[in-house]
C-alpha cells in the first residue's frame, strides 16, 4: 500500500475503497443490476478474457453503471473465446463471443445503455430440461 502524502491521495484511496464496497453490496442482489460473467477457463484466459474482465470492471465503474462482473468456468464455447454472458434485469441472458476491448465497449454503449443487440451473439442451441 502506498503512503498517503496529501489530501488527494486520501480521496483517491477513499474512492477505491467505496468502489469495492459498492461491488460487494451489488453482489448481494445481483438480479437488480447488470450482470456480466466472463468465461475464465484455460481457453478463455489464453484468448484474453482476463483483459476483457478488467476492462469491463473499470469501464462500468468509470461510467457509474450498477453492475456485477464475475468470472465463470467454461461455457462450452471454446471456439469463440473470449466469451461473456450479459444479463440485464428482467431479460434473458445473452452470450457474446469473440469479445475484444472494442466489442466490450460496444456492448456497454449499445446493449447495456441503449438495449440494442449487437452482432456476435452466440445463439441458444439447446433445450432446457423443462421443455
Amino acid at each position: 500500500m502506498n503512503k498517503i502524502k496529501n489530501l488527494a491521495d486520501l480521496k483517491k484511496l477513499q474512492s477505491e475503497v467505496q468502489s469495492k464496497i459498492k461491488l460487494r453490496e451489488n453482489g448481494n442482489h445481483p438480479e437488480s443490476v447488470v450482470q456480466i460473467k466472463v468465461s475464465m477457463a484455460t481457453c478463455g484466459i489464453a484468448s484474453g478474457a482476463k483483459e476483457i474482465m478488467t476492462y469491463m470492471i473499470d469501464e462500468l465503474d468509470h461510467q457509474g453503471i450498477d453492475s456485477v462482473v464475475t468470472q465463470t468456468g467454461c461455457m462450452g464455447y471454446c471456439y469463440a473465446e473470449p466469451t461473456i454472458e450479459l444479463t440485464i434485469p428482467g431479460q434473458q441472458p445473452v452470450v457474446y463471443g469473440f469479445v475484444t476491448k472494442t466489442k466490450a465497449h460496444e456492448i456497454i454503449e449499445k446493449h447495456i445503455k441503449l438495449n440494442e443487440m449487437l452482432d456476435g451473439i452466440i445463439p441458444v442451441t439447446y433445450l432446457l430440461i423443462d421443455n
